[in-house]
């Protein structure tokens, strides 16, 4: 995992392959890939307006569409969209007078949210292939922009929220969820490809990120929420031996779920 192709291929084709199983078991696939289980970090969807199953493969770490401030009439854009699980939330929210667009890098989940989008037959939803670091958007359409735990997975954090920053309107918001970390996670864990295309080993120092953000140009950042999401056991011992994750147990360190809010001038 030495350059961004490298690891933005790790990711995509991670994700291909769980938007073709999730359309050969009918059910989402867990957050991360089919080899890392990290759907302990998703957040339920299932009472939300405009919620759809075929959409939920369980893959965010939060619910950004509760703290977006989304509006009737809004353009809103969703970053990594998926299969659309936030899209079709944030659907219901901006009504027929708003519009929300989906961008994601993996053809087979454009393929699937398209499927979902006829089944809700949405009229105002669109979804677009493309890369988070150079979004296929004018600048200034936006007036909120969200993504669910997947900025971690980018290579490089300052594209995307300078991407984000471009396409939002002046005064216009984004609100993120995304996995943070909070100490120094194990380098077994860091240099695992495995683990980075499940939303952990990509993750940066949260005030690291919260500097990028700042630095990008954005005011008035808060974190809404903030939670713990400590690895399963099963899933830790696959990179460390005994004595390793008995050592990170016991340490200050941590993986936290945030959903933060900033705006542009």
């Amino acid at each position: 995992m030495n350059s961004d192709v490298e690891l933005k291929n790790i990711v995509k084709e991670k994700y291909a392959e769980i938007a073709v199983q999730s359309e050969r078991r009918g059910c989402g696939c867990g957050c991360g890939t089919p080899d890392v289980d990290t759907s302990f970090m998703s957040d339920e969807y299932i009472n939300l307006n405009g919620y759809l199953a075929d959409a939920d493969l369980k893959l965010g770490c939060g619910v950004p569409t509760e703290y977006a401030g989304i509006k009737k009439g809004d353009t809103v854009v969703d970053l990594g969209s998926g299969a659309g699980n936030d899209v079709f939330v944030a659907h219901a929210l901006v009504g027929e007078a708003g519009k929300v667009i989906g961008v994601d890098m993996t053809e087979e989940m454009i393929k699937k949210a398209n499927r979902n989008k006829e089944k809700l037959n949405a009229a105002n939803v669109e979804f677009h292939l493309g890369e988070i670091e150079n979004l296929p958007l004018e600048n200034n359409i936006a007036d909120v922009v969200i993504s669910n735990c997947v900025l971690n997975l980018v290579p490089s954090k300052e594209k995307a929220f300078a991407e984000i920053y471009r396409i939002l309107k002046p005064g216009a918001h984004f609100c993120v969820s995304d996995i943070v970390i909070k100490g120094e996670l194990p380098e077994a864990i860091k240099r695992s490809a495995e683990m980075y295309a499940g939303c952990v080993s990509g993750a940066l120092q949260q005030d690291e990120y919260l500097g990028i953000i700042e630095k990008t140009g954005f005011k008035k950042i808060e974190i809404k929420t903030s939670k713990r999401s400590d690895l399963p056991d099963e899933e830790l011992k696959l990179y460390l031996s005994d004595n390793e994750l008995k050592s990170f147990k016991e340490s200050r360190t941590g993986l936290f779920s945030i959903t933060v809010v900033g705006y542009k001038n």
